[in-house]
């Protein structure tokens, strides 16, 4: 066994009942502590006399305790303990809440490096909760260290969890095993496993936490991106796919519509239908901005499918999404005596037994629908394609219960995240990268303004005046309801104060996360169909609204979203003939925030603009690695790491080509690792 499989109980003082409780947190072997690094450091160099020591900051002084501790109760549960200090230049206070315990121990007249919150109160200076080190032969030169800081772990204190990680790095000193190879590591700058755990908890100096730091997030990248081409590898050798031949109805579908495919486009289908022809599964990742034309992609690989006696299933998160791609096909597709059904929560008991025997005896070629898709009592004949949309928005196991109601289907996901490459890398590495990266021509560009609070009324008269002219409006907001802890407009709010303005003229509707599924869709409706005129929500409309009449978009406090999150809201319009508009409130008055969002009033490349969001305030929203289905991040940070990113995926693919790699012993390490790293639904059998 590895000795960081070793259980906590090997240390020192963890008994049954600490055991039992660490387990709780998630923490029950060496390695899960061990991997628990700090959230911060702190530097505690002693370089202040007590004169000099700066209120409001952690700071440290060398000083004479010159008196007794003295303990008084301020209040119930609460004691406050004082102990004098002065070091010549100045007198103080160490002060300790609810800890008469630490004072205690000190000696009057002995002298100590004290570390802690300075503050000045009245004339008085403290230093509260201080680190307390006795100054004797041993550490006169005692400078001060870089302390570690970690993130509050259930009832632990920060001090037993500090020596439990000493505790565990004297066990494993020595008997580390290092997964990356001597040769590796040189070849890639990287410290050993041993050096690098000690200097990532308790670091010798800056340079040195450095070195640990930039060798354990490689790491960490590399398990990732390693295991995802692990896993693209396996599905294409495999070869078990199934080969779907070309069909004459691609070019007459292709000669039937009413515009030319963009030259983004007819890349992309050559790239599906080339995997869909071949004997290996497809699975692709299709990207593509809202508008870009990825539905008719879509269409086309559904037909070829079809024609070759396969079934096509389209899941996607919302009733009215699946709604608009079920209208949106059984047009563009009727040329073809396809059978095209949509499944979905509001149909009856009778259309939905009527809709699984047609998916189960083969009389449906093409079914589209929400989660409904993936429940028990839906089974398919011959299942050859799925396609899932907005992928974001399913987790992993959602994806993989439909591609298993057949055998090797071919898997197709779309989204309209446009997510930067080296994330993409990251987040679907297992699955090859089809980029739709340009938009028809024609499309109007939505006309973009950030402006202040001050000229909030004149942005809703604009509004109201697009209204007038048979327009529909949304409205989003960041909060459902008013809140004390956060300083932003409300949908609530903003919602009663536009009725009240805008009473009897126009109807309106409140939308967020709080509204249920039925009501949601109901809403969502009468929106699409013209009998409401405006929507008040939150960012619940980011994804699955079609509505070409709707025109116009405010979005108050503008400032709490990324700009990826904002560029897929403006998505909403945009869609009809007539110009549309996304005017952004910056409700913060913030001169950094209005020059973030002045990159979308310049640009509409959803692209260019999740690169730009990446450089000022990292993943975001689309970097979310539990809803993927991928392990977590314990120390890298994107886009903090993105340079040791672009190492990584070289050193992987590098690695991938070698022939003897899974043969080599010297890789037993890695590959137990990966093993480890990966939920089990993530790594099918037979990838290593």
């Amino acid at each position: 066994m590895y000795i960081l499989e070793q259980p906590v109980s090997v240390l020192k003082g963890v008994g049954p009942k600490k055991q039992e409780y660490l387990r709780s947190i998630g923490i029950e072997t060496l390695r899960d502590l061990l991997y628990c690094f700090p959230r911060e450091y702190e530097d505690r160099i002693y370089s202040f006399t007590m004169a000099e020591l700066p209120h409001g900051h952690r700071a440290g002084t060398r000083a004479f305790v010159s008196g007794s501790p003295r303990t008084k109760r301020i209040r119930k549960g609460f004691t406050l303990t004082r102990v004098p200090l002065t070091d010549g230049t100045a007198r103080g206070f160490a002060v300790w809440f609810n800890n008469p315990y630490t004072a205690r121990q000190l000696k009057v007249n002995g002298e100590y490096y004290f570390f802690g919150r300075v503050e000045r109160r009245m004339g008085s200076l403290q230093i509260q909760n201080p680190q307390a080190i006795e100054v004797c032969d041993g550490v006169k030169g005692y400078r001060g260290s870089i302390a570690p800081i970690y993130s509050k772990r259930g009832k632990l204190r920060p001090g037993d969890f500090e020596r439990m990680i000493k505790g565990a790095l004297t066990v494993a000193a020595g008997r580390l095993e290092d997964i990356l190879p001597d040769d590796f590591r040189r070849e890639y700058g990287l410290k050993d496993i041993e050096f690098c755990l000690k200097n990532i908890h308790f670091p010798a100096n800056i340079k040195s936490l450095e070195k640990a730091r930039y060798r354990l997030v490689f790491e960490e990248l590399f398990l990732l991106q390693f295991g995802l081409l692990l896993m693209k590898k396996e599905l294409r050798d495999k070869g078990e796919g199934i080969v779907f031949e070309q069909v004459p109805g691609e070019t007459g579908f292709i000669y039937s519509l009413p515009f030319s495919l963009t030259g983004a486009q007819e890349r992309v289908w050559a790239e599906i239908k080339e995997d869909m022809e071949s004997d290996r599964i497809m699975n692709r990742l299709l990207q593509g901005d809202v508008g870009s034309g990825k539905t008719v992609v879509a269409a086309l690989a559904l037909l070829k499918a079809a024609q070759n006696g396969y079934q096509g299933a389209l899941m996607v998160p919302t009733e009215i999404l699946a709604e608009q791609h079920f209208l949106t096909l059984t047009g563009i597709l009727s040329d073809f005596s396809l059978h095209i059904e949509l499944l979905t929560g509001s149909c009856s008991a009778g259309q939905r037994k009527e809709i699984y025997n047609g998916i189960a005896g083969g009389d449906i070629d093409i079914i589209i629908g929400t989660h409904s898709l993936i429940q028990e009592g839906v089974e398919f004949k011959r299942l050859g394609l799925v396609i899932t949309d907005e992928q974001h928005r399913f987790g992993v196991r959602q994806r993989s219960a439909l591609v298993a109601k057949g055998t090797n289907p071919d898997i197709l996901v779309m989204t309209a995240t446009p997510i930067p490459r080296s994330l993409a890398l990251i987040l679907y590495g297992d699955m090859d990268l089809s980029i739709i990266d340009e938009m028809p021509p024609g499309r109007k560009r939505v006309e973009t303004y950030v402006i202040g609070e001050k000229v909030r009324d004149r942005a809703y008269g604009f509004l109201e005046k697009q209204l007038k002219e048979g327009r529909q409006a949304y409205v989003v907001c960041p909060l459902i309801e008013d809140t004390e802890l956060v300083d932003a407009r409300s949908a609530i709010c903003v919602y009663e104060e536009l009725t009240e303005k805008l009473s009897g003229k126009y109807k309106l509707e409140l939308l967020h996360g709080k509204v249920g599924g039925q009501t949601k869709e109901e809403i969502m409706r009468d929106f699409r169909d013209g009998r409401t005129h405006m929507l008040v929500s939150t960012t619940v409309i980011e994804v699955g609204v079609n509505v070409p009449n709707a025109n116009i978009m405010v979005i108050e406090n503008a400032e709490r979203f990324g700009l990826a999150q904002l560029h897929q809201l403006r998505g909403r319009v945009g869609r009809g003939e007539s110009q549309s508009y996304c005017i952004l409130i910056n409700g913060s008055g913030s001169r950094t925030a209005h020059s973030r969002m002045k990159v979308l009033a310049e640009s509409n490349d959803g692209f260019l603009i999740s690169e730009k969001d990446l450089q000022l305030r990292g993943p975001g929203d689309f970097f979310g690695t539990r809803q993927h289905g991928l392990p977590g991040f314990s120390i890298a940070s994107l886009p903090q790491d993105i340079e040791t990113l672009k190492h990584v995926q070289s050193a992987a693919l590098q690695l991938l080509e070698d022939p003897h790699f899974l043969r080599d012993a010297k890789w037993e390490g890695l590959i137990h690792s990966i093993k480890s790293f990966f939920d089990e639904t993530r790594l099918p059998a037979g990838v290593i």
